[in-house]
């Protein structure tokens, strides 16, 4: 069959930077998927993204689709036929809905019954009459929160369009997409080649578009294109540029044809906490720092030029006039602040709502000043220094830099409580509160740090879950899923042994007007550690690993990932599969008799060898499992456990439980029941049989 490149190419007005990347991936992925769903096939697919074009190219597309072959079936033979072999009323009416006569049917078997059957071949469509309707389709399911329109045109998009290239070969495939008739030519260069480039082929595109257009049209191309030259503008000042991922997304999504520019600044400024000097430069201005060997930031920045300039000076020396004010204020505002000790805002957080119904941000830190010294006492830690913390927690919002710089929240607290004289642990708290503040992010590293962090989350998710406002479907626009998961990451990954309910607990009742009813701790409870599931599985942790441990209801999260990592051992063990299914059965059987009085096991009541084998192995094994029980050795512990496989099952060989004699079927169920409880102490192995 046929083949021939596919070009499609949507020319805007400037795009939105920070989701450029995600449109160009999004409307690549849809037309894909919708060619390979009409069995069109495809080479490689290439995809194209600047801030005026979202493109792709379809390597070696197929012209035509496939013959589409499927097979009619009619009545029976047995009742096509009448005695005489001629074909009967409903062989008549099968032939005559196919087009056909009776003899130029077939037969084919369907199950037990051979029926009359006609094979329809429908000749597959042209690739470029499908084309169009791929394309639009693909346009609309794009992730657009708001759309626009412009003009008197009623269609709508990210940003209006004024160009549409649909190439297949050399040939141009004709339609209207967004209201612009298509066409081959495409545009180079606002600046630089503002005028239309004719395409012969689809394949000269990206070639057109570098020259004479003057455009980079790769977005991962021009993305390290943008990366190699902020790094060699590094080493001619002997310096380490710090090239944020997301940043050089945004950079890479504001220009066409990169030129990488090195500017200076005042080194008065470097007085000036160097994250506002980041922030600065970075949020605001759209450049690169740089680091010395010894990690102090260097007085320069990269910014990144949408054209070469006959006269780069000039263009630095415009960047340099605009940075320079952002970094006057921020050495202001620094300044400023300082003339107060951070505590001086603690009454002002009296005039800011934290949430409607939960109070003041003065009120939610008395509270997280309250839970914080629990917490610290359930651990052992300083309470003093946890309340302290927690007091001064959220001062920092009220200071004029973190006004200006809303991102510096935490940061700009710790460096006005080191200048405070405040406890160098305490002050590290008022950042590390924050912490995780994104997925993979550092978590705390002091105590106090972990301590506050906990408390803060802690009081958000129950006074939310109080108010009847947890997260619904997607929204979540509080983010107490993220919070939950941070707040179990402190406790596993540095270890914590502290249980959710008490503090829980704890926290509601350090609220007043909560609307939740009696299950709040336990609605609160459940979120959190469902939270697990997705954490777990994301490691490649089987769901019926987590559920065999979410079925114990476990409170301390550091206590259910250690008995996750127990049962994930034991389910690779030689002797996993058969006690799993050994301890469903034993459920079942239990379950039967749920709710009726068991008299303790007696081994005197025993008749057969093998449920006198399985009873004093089973005394054997959780004499040895005690002791590693309480230490919290369960890996160890189910390991010991996995010795019980040979006897339980010759116990279902050759013992039946449900006898006749009240007396010998309660005292097996009894047996039953402590093999159960046993593996209980762990987790409900029977749930590994889901993985």
């Amino acid at each position: 069959m046929a083949e021939q490149d596919l070009l499609i190419e949507i020319g805007t007005e400037e795009l939105p930077p920070k989701a450029l990347r995600s449109l160009s991936e999004s409307f690549a992925a849809s037309v894909t998927a919708q060619l390979d769903k009409a069995g069109l096939a495809h080479g490689p697919v290439q995809l194209f993204a600047t801030p005026r074009r979202l493109a792709l190219l379809v390597r070696s597309l197929a012209t035509q689709q496939a013959e589409q072959r499927s097979t009619r079936l009619g009545p029976a033979v047995a009742a096509a036929f009448d005695a005489e072999g001629k074909p009967t009323k409903a062989a008549e009416g099968f032939a005559r809905s196919c087009g056909v006569s009776v003899a130029e049917l077939g037969q084919m078997q369907d199950g037990k019954v051979t029926k009359l059957a006609w094979e329809v071949v429908q000749p597959g469509a042209a690739t470029q009459a499908l084309v169009p309707g791929f394309v639009k389709e693909a346009l609309d399911q794009l992730p657009i929160p708001k759309r626009m329109r412009w003009g008197s045109s009623r269609n709508e998009f990210v940003r209006p369009v004024h160009w549409v290239v649909l190439l297949h070969g050399s040939d141009l495939i004709e339609a209207g997409i967004l209201g612009v008739q298509s066409g081959r030519e495409t545009r180079g260069h606002r600046f630089l080649h503002p005028a239309p480039i004719p395409l012969a082929h689809a394949a000269d595109y990206e070639a057109s578009l570098e020259s004479p257009g003057m455009v980079l049209a790769d977005f991962a191309k021009r993305r390290e294109r943008i990366r190699e030259q902020v790094l060699a503008e590094g080493r001619k000042l002997n310096g380490t540029p710090i090239i944020d991922e997301a940043l050089l997304d945004e950079v890479t999504s504001l220009v066409e044809w990169p030129v990488a520019l090195t500017g200076s600044f005042d080194t008065a400024f470097l007085a000036v906490p160097k994250e506002a000097l980041v922030s600065a430069m970075k949020e605001h201005q759209k450049c690169f720092h740089l680091l010395d060997a010894e990690g102090r930031i260097l007085p320069n920045f990269i910014t990144i030029s949408n054209l070469p300039s006959k006269d780069p000076a000039q263009v630095i020396a415009g960047n340099e006039k605009v940075i320079r004010p952002r970094l006057a204020d921020a050495s202001f505002f620094y300044q400023q602040d300082k003339k107060q000790p951070l505590h001086a805002s603690s009454e002002k957080l009296k005039t800011v709502i934290f949430q409607q119904q939960l109070g003041t941000l003065y009120d939610k830190s008395q509270r997280v000043a309250r839970l914080a010294v629990h917490i610290a006492a359930e651990l052992g830690a300083d309470q003093a220094r946890a309340q302290r913390a927690a007091e001064l927690g959220k001062c920092d919002l009220l200071t004029s830099m973190v006004y200006e710089f809303a991102e510096l929240q935490g940061i700009m607290g710790r460096y006005y409580a080191e200048a405070d004289g405040e406890d160098p642990e305490v002050a590290s708290a008022l950042n590390e509160q924050y912490m995780p503040r994104f997925a993979g992010d550092d978590l705390p590293t002091t105590q106090t740090g972990m301590i506050l962090a906990l408390a803060e989350r802690l009081d958000t998710i129950t006074g939310l879950f109080g108010i009847g406002q947890p997260p619904t479907g997607s929204k979540d626009p509080f983010a107490l899923r993220r919070a939950a998961l941070g707040l179990l990451r402190i406790l596993i990954e540095k270890r914590l042994p502290l249980a959710l309910t008490p503090c829980i607990q704890f926290a509601v009742e350090g609220f007043t007007g909560l609307t939740a009813g009696d299950g709040l701790v336990t609605q609160v409870r459940d979120f959190i550690l469902e939270r697990l599931r997705s954490w777990y599985a994301d490691r490649q942790i089987p769901v019926g690993t987590f559920q065999a441990v979410a079925a114990l209801g476990s409170d301390r999260p550091l206590d259910f990932d250690a008995r996750i990592h127990a049962v994930q051992h034991f389910a690779g063990l030689p002797q996993a599969e058969a006690l799993a299914a050994a301890n469903k059965r034993v459920s079942n059987i239990l379950a039967r008799s749920a709710g009726e009085y068991l008299p303790p096991f007696s081994p005197e009541l025993c008749r057969e060898p093998a449920e006198s084998a399985l009873a004093k192995t089973l005394e054997t094994v959780r004499g040895k499992v005690k002791p590693l029980l309480a230490t919290a050795a369960y890996k160890e512990a189910l390991v010991e456990m996995a010795a019980l496989q040979q006897d339980v099952d010759a116990f279902f060989d050759d013992v039946m439980v449900n006898v006749d004699d009240a007396a010998l079927r309660n005292n097996r169920l009894a047996l039953l029941q402590e093999l159960r409880d046993l593996f209980l102490q762990v987790a409900d192995i029977s749930c590994i049989q889901n993985d």
